[in-house]
């Protein structure tokens, strides 16, 4: 690659593309390749960007993200498809896009020119589920269960119009359920990447606040493999994610502590890359939290990750982590 990577995000004008932009808007490091506002859904002039760049992100829908890989041309050797649609993460020769999961999810990364970026839901529900079935505490048929609730950004610009509208309904002001059939996107990778039998039972809501996510599982000690107690499994947390900057692994009791008040809050990561695991319960049910943005590691903060690995940088180069 070039001294300057010439990057190119193909769907810029959605939610994750203008958020990956932002992101560049200080890397001295970095060429944005920029299409014509009236050729963003010329074919032509998508392949010529495409394979002028040495990274794309797709930021589209599944249906256009499979289209416009294959706009790649066959002789090309140098182009990189980061992927932030559901169309490749399930994928065998896609590396998926969360590296803490394992030295060999880092590795795939790093060597692949095919990256796919988690769910904003999968990418909490994985965190924790991952470890949990590769350190042996559960079996893959464990019955998970899962409940997310986040900002109504994730939903897409038509629903941040209705939000934000001035014709708000009264509806929009209270949490909303939704993806009650089951059927939801993120199922797939949720059941596919922590190796489980079966997808997980999962209830997304949607609330009245811009970005932040709360991912949480809850377990039943009586079902685990092997019995232990919330300490020794947040220290089983803490050794699996023992060195990264992205996911802190929070001590005991930290739900009680001065600030928080035994209160987690969802929109607590807004505007930040990073994200945090907390563990509390008793001696017969365990929480695993997971908090987060939804549009930074649950999007475009995960896609910016996973660039800055491809290239050897700093993982954290032109992102936002605290302690």
């Amino acid at each position: 690659m070039s001294d300057k990577c010439r990057i190119f995000i193909d769907g810029g004008e959605g939610t994750t593309g203008l958020r990956i932009l932002e992101r560049f808007e200080d890397r001295k490091d970095v060429e944005l390749l920029k299409i014509d506002s009236e050729l963003r859904k010329d074919a032509a002039e998508r392949r010529r960007l495409i394979n002028s760049s040495d990274i794309t992100f797709l930021c589209l829908p599944d249906a256009a993200a499979i289209e416009a890989v294959d706009l790649v041309d066959k002789d090309n050797d140098h182009t990189v498809i980061i992927d932030a649609s559901t169309a490749h993460r399930t994928l065998p020769d896609w590396a998926y896009g969360l590296p803490e999961l394992s030295g060999d999810f880092r590795e795939k990364i790093r060597n692949s020119r095919r990256i796919a970026v988690p769910g904003c839901y999968a990418s909490g529900f994985n965190m924790i589920a991952y470890p949990l079935v590769k350190n042996g505490v559960v079996a893959a048929d464990y019955p998970f269960f899962a409940t997310a609730l986040s900002g109504y950004s994730g939903a897409g610009k038509k629903a941040i119009a209705l939000y934000e509208g001035e014709d708000k309904s009264e509806e929009l002001y209270a949490p909303r359920e939704y993806a009650l059939s089951q059927m939801h996107k993120h199922l797939k990778e949720m059941k596919a990447i922590p190796g489980l039998d079966y997808e997980p039972l999962f209830t997304p809501v949607v609330d009245d606040y811009y970005s932040g996510m709360i991912v949480s599982v809850p377990l039943s000690v009586r079902l685990f493999e092997k019995k232990l107690s919330v300490e020794e499994v947040r220290d089983m947390y803490a050794k699996h994610y023992a060195g990264e900057a992205f996911i802190k692994v929070r001590e005991s009791g930290y739900e009680n502590n001065e600030e928080l008040k035994g209160f987690l809050s969802a929109n607590a990561f807004s505007g930040r890359d990073d994200a945090e695991i907390i563990v509390s319960g008793n001696e017969d049910r365990i929480l695993i939290s997971a908090r987060f943005d939804n549009l930074g590691k649950g999007a475009s903060g995960a896609a910016i990750q996973c660039m800055n690995i491809k290239l050897g940088l700093k993982e954290d180069t032109g992102l936002l982590i605290k302690s």
